[in-house]
């Protein structure tokens, strides 16, 4: 499955990525599965930061965006708090950028216009080998815990009680780049009930998590895969009420969102962005006030190599390739 199979929806790559290819240079140097432009001399699977600082940027303004599960309205004001110690941190300007689809995070990041971000779980891979995303850190409980797991929820009466009660219906994902809203479900479900989208069940794309869970509790859609955390937010917003969906499928843990920024940054600007996640006071922000919802209060260090492992996994399982042409 290439890029072009994964950026669903898309009239062509270059539709979806506003990347002119051809301007991306072969480097000669170990790189795995990363795009062409990068390098990975040090085998952590992410692009290292170019040596020449000619090619590391210092931009005046640094835009942010975080991942597009929900209504960007709600997560704009959630992060206002910590974009403000983020300049204060930087000493540089801090924009919050509304994406409204993971195809325009990443193009966002390759491109060279977005700098600091956090990107779903599922689209984590694509953007560190596409776009040079950089991850160091998720959200997590304060006892150290983190993570949610992937649910196939229905709603009460619909007559679906198991998953195998799914054979002839049609179940809601959220895009091709999601783990949760769409490749964890897909590999499970192939794996563990022999069962396909196109041969065992309709499948259709909601665009976003919120968009499955309000379509079940609505009864539009008869059954979906989503976020458990998501979920849970929601349901502590009032967005909806607990008993109008049940789940009937509950995965194993998976990482969260993952925080990072693009590979090309001054390396003491990278180091101040990584100060200012890791010495944030969450008590009392707004985005205590937000995340408190899923149970998450600091920022966890992590790796790519280490915490993605079982999401590249499932990748491999799908027949993902993170060719970005």
């Amino acid at each position: 499955m290439k890029l072009r199979d994964i950026l669903f929806g898309c009239a062509s790559v270059l539709a979806c990525l506003s990347v002119n290819v051809s301007t991306a240079t072969a480097q000669d140097c170990a790189r795995g599965d990363l795009d062409t432009r990068f390098c990975d001399v040090d085998g952590d699977l992410i692009a290292d930061t170019p040596t020449d600082p000619a090619k590391q940027l210092d931009p005046d303004t640094l835009i942010f965006a975080y991942t597009p599960v929900e209504d960007p309205a709600v997560y704009k004001e959630a992060w206002s708090d910590f974009l403000a110690y983020l300049e204060e941190k930087t000493g540089k300007d801090v924009v919050f950028f509304p994406v409204q689809s993971n195809a325009a995070q990443i193009e966002a990041m390759r491109s060279g216009r977005l700098h600091i971000a956090g990107f779903n779980t599922g689209s984590n891979p694509l953007a560190v080998n596409c776009a040079g995303f950089s991850p160091f850190t998720i959200m997590a409980r304060e006892d150290g815990s983190f993570g949610y797991e992937m649910e196939i929820i229905t709603y009460p009466g619909s007559g679906v009680e198991k998953v195998q009660d799914l054979k002839g219906k049609a179940l809601a994902f959220t895009s091709p780049t999601s783990n949760s809203g769409f490749k964890a479900p897909s590999a499970i479900l192939k794996a563990d009930f022999d069962m396909e989208k196109d041969r065992d069940f309709e499948a259709t794309f909601s665009g976003k998590h919120d968009n499955s869970i309000l379509g079940v509790a609505n009864k539009d859609y008869i059954a979906a895969s989503i976020a458990n955390s998501v979920k849970f937010r929601m349901i502590s917003r009032d967005v909806i009420k607990e008993d109008q969906i049940k789940t009937i499928y509950k995965s194993q843990t998976f990482p969260t969102t993952g925080y990072g920024v693009a590979y090309n940054l001054k390396p003491e600007l990278q180091d101040k962005i990584k100060d200012a996640f890791f010495s944030f006071e969450w008590a009392g922000t707004s985005l205590e006030r937000e995340f408190k919802k899923s149970k998450e209060g600091q920022f966890l260090p992590i790796t790519y190599k280490k915490f993605w492992d079982v999401i590249r996994k499932i990748d491999a399982a799908n027949n993902v390739s993170y060719s970005c042409k």
